[in-house]
Formats: C-alpha cells, sequence, structure tokens
C-alpha cells in the first residue's frame, strides 16, 4: 500500500499540494485534475523525487527517499519520453535500471535482450533510440521500467501526443500488468476503467470515489470554466 499522511508539498513559497490523508490500495487508480491542479507533484512525491515538506510518506512500507528501496517499488514513466531516455541505444536504456539494482553490465545486457524478445521487439536492441517514434520512445519507457518489476507503476499522462492506434496498443499492454498501476490525466477517458478516482483542484482533493461517481461531477465543473474567460487572471 502507497500511504500518505497528512503529507504536503511547498515549492517556492507556494503550497502546491495541501495535507493529504489518503490510502492507495487499489489496483488502478487515476488523479484527475485540470493543468497545474498538483497531480504531477503527487506523482513526483510518491515516487521519492521530492521530499514532502510537512507529513510521512510510505510507500510498500519503504520511506520514498531512499532512491535504492524504491527502484524495486515504484516505476515512473513520464509524459514526455524525451525527458527519460538517457542512452544512446535500447538495451543500453533499459539495461540502466538493472544496473542500478546491482546486476553486472552482462547481465543487464542479456535481461534488456531477453525482454525485448519476449515483447516481440528483439531487433530494437541496438537501435539508436533517437530513431524511434514517439509511440515506440513512450514504448520503450515503459519496457525500461517493467524491467525492474516494481510493485506500482505511475503513469504521467500516458497518452498524451499519441495517436489513437499506438493508444490503443499502449492502453492494451497497461491493462494486462500485474501491477498496481496509478496514473495521472487531465482527461477522463484516460482513467474511466480505474477502481477509483481522485480529482484534485489546487492541491487539495475535491473528490474521491468510483469513476461514474467523480467523472461526471468533474467533467461538469470543468465545463463550466471554460463558459467564462477564466484563463485571464495573472496573479
Amino acid at each position: 500500500m502507497i500511504s500518505l499522511h497528512n503529507a504536503s508539498v511547498t515549492l517556492q513559497g507556494r503550497e502546491v499540494i495541501a495535507p493529504l490523508t489518503l490510502d492507495l490500495a487499489q489496483h488502478r487508480i487515476g488523479i484527475i485534475g485540470r493543468n497545474g491542479s498538483g497531480k504531477t507533484t503527487l506523482l513526483r512525491l510518491i515516487a521519492g523525487l521530492i521530499p514532502a515538506t510537512g507529513g510521512t510518506v510510505q510507500v510498500h512500507g519503504q520511506n520514498p527517499n531512499d532512491r535504492r528501496a524504491m527502484l524495486g517499488a515504484v516505476g515512473i514513466v513520464f509524459q514526455n519520453p524525451d525527458a527519460q531516455i538517457l542512452f544512446p541505444t535500447v538495451a543500453e536504456e533499459i539495461a540502466f535500471g538493472l544496473r542500478q539494482m546491482g546486476q553486472t553490465a552482462a547481465q543487464a545486457d542479456a535481461a534488456a535482450r531477453a525482454l525485448l524478445a519476449a515483447e516481440g521487439r528483439a531487433h530494437w536492441a541496438d537501435a539508436p533510440t533517437h530513431t524511434l517514434s514517439g509511440g515506440q520512445r513512450h514504448y520503450l519507457c515503459l519496457l525500461s521500467v517493467l524491467a525492474m518489476a516494481p510493485k506500482t507503476i505511475l503513469l504521467d499522462e500516458p497518452f498524451a501526443g499519441l495517436d489513437m492506434p499506438t493508444q490503443i496498443r499502449l492502453a492494451r499492454r497497461l491493462s494486462a500488468l500485474p501491477q498496481q498501476i496509478i496514473t495521472i490525466s487531465h482527461d477522463p477517458a484516460a482513467v474511466t476503467a480505474a477502481d477509483r478516482v481522485i480529482w484534485l483542484e489546487a492541491g487539495q482533493m475535491q473528490a474521491d470515489g468510483p469513476p461514474d461517481a467523480v467523472l461526471p461531477a468533474f467533467t461538469a465543473a470543468m465545463q463550466d470554466r471554460g463558459a467564462v474567460d477564466a484563463d485571464t487572471d495573472l496573479s
């Protein structure tokens, strides 16, 4: 289970996440909200990429600030794969996380190639990462996370910028995974299949429940906001 107790985040003097107390145990969880609502900050907090300003966070019994312990607990796939991919070839990119977990270079390379073969993508192994399409780079980031077999996978706007066939293929692969998946999005369609949806507004929980209860209310609120010039205030 992932547990937050009065966890908050303040960045540059602004409270981005108000104190939240949550137990995240469901298999598929969606976190929805407008841009700037605190969704990505919450995901980064859970992943241990930023510390809590107040309160506590526990991820499968681990302190998220312990990076080595978190390698097997949580993996994160960011919205922009180019911000995540570091290495020149596909096999090297997948092997990186395995090296961090203690495997030798040879072991990590063999495991990366075996994973690609199991995914029907053995021919990707030595391909330069910059030659992959946007959808293929998204898939590579997911494979790099799956190689480390984390208990939970965090997805930041996983379908953003992808064409429909790529979205369908990625959604099919994600739905088959045994791991807990927590998805953040501003698009209700991305979380309709979740067991639980949490709606964030200005860093606070606006609603929490099944999709058929939370998403209609969220959609109605966004339609109301879209009916006025809500983007004119620069304060």
